[in-house]
């Protein structure tokens, strides 16, 4: 998750990196799926790392998504789609961000999600959640991969098992 806009190039190149190293681990990508910011360049980085993407979109046209996007969602219902971006991921990876980025933040860490902060600080408001280690800060890409690996060996999915009937 992060900004449709890039304010600094390396924040294009941070979201690009990681979206080439979840590819490399096998990963799917889901974002936002437009062609823009954060969600053009990890999503460009998961596809030309071989990744499969997942692209849920705020409208209901076709057009706005982006080139690297495999599967675009269309949703019809604006910022209210951040809800299912969040709902829909293991973990939750946020890159420098405005108001939507802090949005899928503050509903990822509501429903328990771990997410993890690339370079972006999220202040005094999110403390009990780094706290708790409910909201990790890392400063690279690479650290990223890091966590999300001991996160997925160390968590149990949240998930109800469904007993066979």
């Amino acid at each position: 998750m992060g900004s449709g806009k890039i304010l600094k190039q390396e924040d294009y190149q941070r979201a690009y990196q990681v979206g080439a190293l979840i590819a490399k681990e096998g990963w799917i990508l889901l974002n936002g799926g437009r062609s823009s910011g954060v969600m053009e360049a990890s999503a460009h980085g998961a596809k030309d790392n071989g990744g499969l993407t997942i692209g849920i979109l705020p409208v209901d046209d076709p057009e706005w998504a982006s080139a690297y996007i495999d599967i675009p969602i269309l949703t019809g219902i604006g910022l209210a789609r951040n809800y299912i971006n969040v709902l829909n991921s293991r973990v939750v990876v946020a890159l420098p961000g405005g108001t939507g980025t802090i949005s899928e933040v503050a509903l990822a860490l509501n429903i328990g999600k771990k997410v993890i902060a690339l370079n972006f600080y999220l202040g005094h408001l999110f403390a009990n959640y780094h706290q708790e280690k409910q909201l990790i800060y890392a400063s690279t890409p690479e650290e990223v991969i890091g966590i999300i690996k001991d996160i997925l060996n160390n968590d149990s999915p949240n998930r109800r098992e469904v007993p066979d009937v």
